[in-house]
């Protein structure tokens, strides 16, 4: 008898995840040992309610949609989960004839991933992981799909962004992105450069200690030099304490709501520079951007989805599917099965190569490491003041 998937998504969702859950029903429409989809409609919360909804059910060109449709089609969670729930699951799971559980997110549900492996693994329920995540902070792979789609929405943000003050440079503009604890998507921002001299002027990271001074310092050099300065930070800045440096405005279990560190930093240029300064704060737009969805990080969010049900069919449980590059000087990705264990709650986090000494840009080698995951070259502009 064929035996049903259940898919289930969690956390903060990203430009990509729904290519995942269409790798997953198209492999399941492939595979006769599979039977229906269940999609969990609402994150982990949906599976005690059993709010479950057979995705095989819907037309091809229907479920095509998915590949660009932003956020969650089936709705996601940061619905908290303790130790005795895991326990009930695997009844509902028998109820349901679910023999294959794919979670799809990132740091937070690769956990719960474990944890449901742990009671599903003498149950012959098969449990595996796809990650997902903007921040691109889960640990054991070369990067996660979600963030190549928000490296390039920051990327070309930063360029248009550059552009506006380069026309009128009256004044610092400064830019959040989100990221949490890991600074990749604030670094991807250096792609929008293609001449020295472009934006961004200046990049501050959650892996360097956040010093006042210095950037100050580093702001007013710039600004009297070329009047306009385009500054990209991270919404995780913190101080040597390591204390955020605008305290968070809500925080609950692993859920946190950073702070305006663009506002204030701007604030702090006018009050200490006595320059004119904005910010600018993208967030959601950020992750929800399908207009500025990259191609590569598309295919690769499918791909995910395909191997995960492929290897749970297979036998495979426990697992993650992660990607590794194939050295050599065309971009290439191979998928690797990766133990849940040695990703639960790893935070990956920007490596010291990547960042220049002074804490305040990023290197050649990052833009040379991230550059092929946002797909086609961003479009080229032209500005007169460049023929002077």
């Amino acid at each position: 008898m064929s035996q049903n998937v259940l898919v289930v998504h969690g956390g903060g969702p990203t430009a990509v995840i729904n290519a995942s859950l269409y790798g997953v029903i198209e492999e399941a429409k492939r595979n006769p040992e599979v039977g229906k989809v269940y999609g969990a409609i609402g994150g982990t919360g949906a599976i005690f309610s059993e709010t479950f909804i057979d995705l095989t059910s819907f037309d091809d060109e229907k479920l095509k949609l998915l590949l660009h449709t932003p956020a969650s089609a089936i709705g996601s969670s940061r619905y908290p989960l303790y130790e005795k729930d895991y326990e009930k699951m695997v009844d509902i799971f028998k109820k349901h004839d679910i023999k294959y559980v794919l979670l799809n997110g990132g740091n937070g549900t690769m956990d719960a991933c474990g944890h449901i492996y742990e009671v599903c693994k003498d149950q012959d329920i098969k449990v595996v992981g796809i990650p997902k995540t903007i921040d691109n902070d889960i640990a054991m792979t070369d990067h996660s799909p979600g963030y190549g789609s928000a490296a390039r929405f920051i990327a070309a943000s930063t360029q248009e962004v550059g552009e506006d003050v380069k026309s009128l440079p009256i004044h610092v503009c400064i830019m959040e992105a989100m990221g949490r604890n890991a600074g990749w998507i604030t670094a991807a921002s250096a792609l929008a450069r293609r001449k020295q001299g472009d934006a961004p002027h200046l990049i501050y990271l959650p892996e360097r200690n956040f010093n006042e001074d210095e950037f100050l310092e580093d702001v007013s050099r710039l600004q009297k030099k070329q009047g306009g300065v385009v500054v990209l930070v991270s919404e995780g800045l913190h101080d040597a304490n390591g204390e955020s440096i605008v305290p968070p405005i809500f925080k609950s279990e692993r859920a946190v709501y950073y702070g305006d560190v663009s506002s204030h930093l701007a604030n702090l240029v006018v009050k200490k520079l006595g320059v004119k300064a904005r910010s600018e704060k993208p967030g959601l737009c950020g992750r929800a951007s399908v207009a500025l969805q990259s191609p590569v990080d598309r295919e690769e969010a499918r791909q995910a989805g395909t191997v995960a049900l492929r290897s749970a069919v297979e036998g495979n449980s426990g697992v993650m599917v992660g990607f590794e590059r194939v050295p050599g000087t065309v971009y290439q990705m191979k998928t690797k099965l990766v133990p849940i264990k040695e990703v639960m709650l790893y935070e990956r986090k920007m490596p010291d190569n990547f960042i220049n000494e002074r804490g305040n840009d990023v290197t050649q080698e990052f833009v040379d490491w991230c550059r092929p995951l946002i797909g086609d070259p961003l479009p080229e502009f032209l500005n007169f003041k460049d023929y002077l």
